[in-house]
């Protein structure tokens, strides 16, 4: 089971990531969408969106971190356990929360708004399921870590060590084994929630709209009503006077 489970599982996961991704832009690029249901409701999903969106992009970055740099580098920078747990639960936490109430914000208003629940796919339901589950699991096994509650375990020790092992394709499952339950079931639910971002509206985080940033200058130009009906309308560019 440990096998299956952490040894099987997470490239099955990001196997049905990739091919769905790639499914849903050869064959549905219309259906690639955020389904905005902001035209039935403004006001929560003002404060539940960013709140989510802010907090999700330092919860990423924060698991970036503490699974892929080894306790190894930060030892040699001279930073110490002490110092690197009180920043990283610190900075989690604070994101973790602001993620969670964003997301919750925005359940609630999906669930009571009658025209936002409408709009309200089958999928989508499925994916706030996972998504809120990964969550909570994860403020949970932080809270339990943190207190003492799952002993005297270092998640650096053993669930980032597992996590680095999977790029080599040689995962070592045992460690992942040997890891508190919150902390299993918090990576389990991040898993199959992988597996569902291409059948979800969350596909959209693959389209930032990146090249927005490079796009030339809109110039708008005042028509001046003295001129209107004189001079002929022509398309292109005019030297400004």
């Amino acid at each position: 089971m440990e096998l299956l489970l952490w040894g099987v599982l997470p490239y099955v996961s990001i196997a049905l990531l990739i091919a769905g991704v790639c499914w849903r832009a050869r064959f549905d690029r219309f259906g690639w969408t955020t389904h905005s249901s902001q035209v039935h409701e403004s006001k929560l999903l003002r404060i539940g969106s960013p709140l989510f969106h802010f907090g999700m992009a330092f919860v990423v970055l924060g698991h970036v971190v503490g699974l892929l740099i080894p306790r190894s580098w930060t030892d040699a920078v001279g930073v110490g356990d002490h110092t690197y747990h009180l920043v990283a639960v610190s900075t989690g936490a604070v994101a973790g929360l602001a993620a969670a109430a964003g997301v919750g914000l925005l359940v609630w208003r999906r669930f009571t708004v009658p025209a936002v629940r409408r709009a309200t796919l089958r999928g989508d339901r499925l994916m706030y399921a996972f998504l809120l589950g990964a969550m909570t699991l994860g403020l949970a096994a932080t809270i339990l870590n943190s207190t003492g509650a799952t002993g005297d375990y270092n998640y650096r020790e053993g669930i980032s060590i597992w996590f680095r092992s999977l790029f080599t394709f040689r995962p070592d499952h045992h460690l992942m084994g040997a890891a508190p339950l919150a902390f299993q079931l918090h990576i389990l639910f991040g898993f199959i929630l992988f597996a569902l971002i291409p059948y979800s509206r969350l596909v959209h985080m693959f389209s930032a709209p990146v090249r927005y940033l490079f796009r030339p200058y809109v110039v708008y130009r005042r028509r001046d009503p003295k001129l209107a009906g004189v001079r002929e309308d022509r398309r292109g560019w005019e030297r400004v006077r």
